[in-house]
């Protein structure tokens, strides 16, 4: 396809005004890094979507993160991104500060070395993330089952994508076509929208993170919009494919059951976690209890829920660059690298 193109057509539209939500948070580092919202004709707008995991972890979270973080012999184990996000009253940076026990891990695998080098202590694996990071987790359940490593509990924050995308097209009318995301894609595959392109009349498209795969993707939706068509059309093809990953879905649905959970921003959605099958609740920090916890709590000048369904652009939220910023953020939108508050804070005045 002719990139010059579709510059000259994206740049030219002038059909009704057009939404795109791209839901992944790295598209939207992308679009911005790109300056891709400049290339737009006045008519389209690109609305940053769902995409970031830890931006959807409700603060109860946290706080149940921090209290395993402060019993004897307890080591709570977390990716960088997570140190920063707020719960009800602190983060476990804050907390680590006043002296609980948080380390920064960049594998989960990493937790069967200090387990079995420390098996008077437990491990907590602060366990986040969306359907790309999962399999990696039900790889170290595997492990533990054959090395019976038992010092190690995993308290989960799993999230299903199509149930916060249906609850997206259910509920925001406004929005005209989606940018699927990248990532996931890789384990679902482009199928995995059909129904709601169907069932709503939304056009979808998966693409990479390239400047030139976003920017056809946009062209895609642009034709499919104007020829009333509402299909899933996959500009992803060298790692996407149709059916997805049936490997890593095997060792998903192996380990874990969906279930009924809380989305900052979205409320608490049937199905739309994951949860350890009953036989291997055994590994579990309490994750199913957290369903019935008040987890909304936030700042009430905090729109972070608006963020991440994207009602508000950051720079509409009072505390954008005042009162929260990446060094003291009230927000998860701003901590993380995927956040579209930390990109917009980042990239918005390029």
């Amino acid at each position: 396809m002719n990139l010059e193109k579709v510059l000259q057509e994206i740049k030219n539209y002038d059909g009704n005004k057009l939404r795109i939500m791209e839901v992944c948070g790295t598209h939207t580092s992308s679009i911005f890094k790109n300056g891709i919202r400049s290339m737009l004709s006045p008519a389209i707008q690109l609305i940053s979507g769902p995409g970031c995991p830890v931006c959807v972890t409700p603060s109860s979270y946290i706080d149940k993160a921090i209290e395993w973080s402060l019993q004897p012999n307890c080591i709570l184990l977390t990716f960088g991104d997570m140190v920063k996000v707020p719960g009800r009253s602190k983060s476990l940076g804050d907390a680590r500060a006043d002296g609980a026990k948080v380390e920064i891990i960049y594998s989960p695998q990493e937790a069967l070395t200090k387990a079995a080098e420390n098996p008077g202590n437990t491990y907590v694996l602060a366990s986040v993330g969306f359907e790309t990071t999962i399999p990696a987790y039900s790889l170290l359940i595997e492990q533990m089952e054959k090395d019976n490593i038992t010092n190690i509990k995993l308290l989960t924050a799993l999230r299903r994508v199509q149930p916060a995308l249906e609850f997206i097209c259910a509920t925001d009318q406004t929005i005209d076509a989606y940018i699927a995301p990248g990532h996931v894609s890789t384990i679902l595959g482009s199928q995995a929208y059909s129904d709601l392109a169907q069932k709503y009349q939304k056009p979808f498209v998966v693409a990479g993170f390239e400047a030139e795969h976003i920017l056809i993707g946009i062209y895609d939706l642009i034709k499919q919009v104007s020829n009333q068509c509402y299909e899933v059309h996959n500009l992803y093809p060298s790692l996407v494919k149709t059916e997805g990953n049936k490997t890593a879905m095997v060792y998903i649905d192996k380990y874990f059951e969906p279930g009924a959970a809380h989305w900052r921003g979205l409320g608490t959605m049937d199905d739309s976690g994951y949860y350890l099958r009953p036989q291997y609740q055994k590994y579990d920090a309490g994750s199913l209890n957290l369903l019935t916890e008040n987890d909304d709590h936030v700042l009430s000048a905090c729109r972070c829920g608006e963020v991440v369904t994207g009602r508000i652009n950051p720079n509409e939220c009072p505390m954008f660059r005042k009162a929260c910023t990446p060094l003291k953020a009230k927000g998860p939108c701003m901590v993380s690298a995927e956040g579209t508050c930390g990109i917009w804070y980042r990239f918005a005045d390029r």
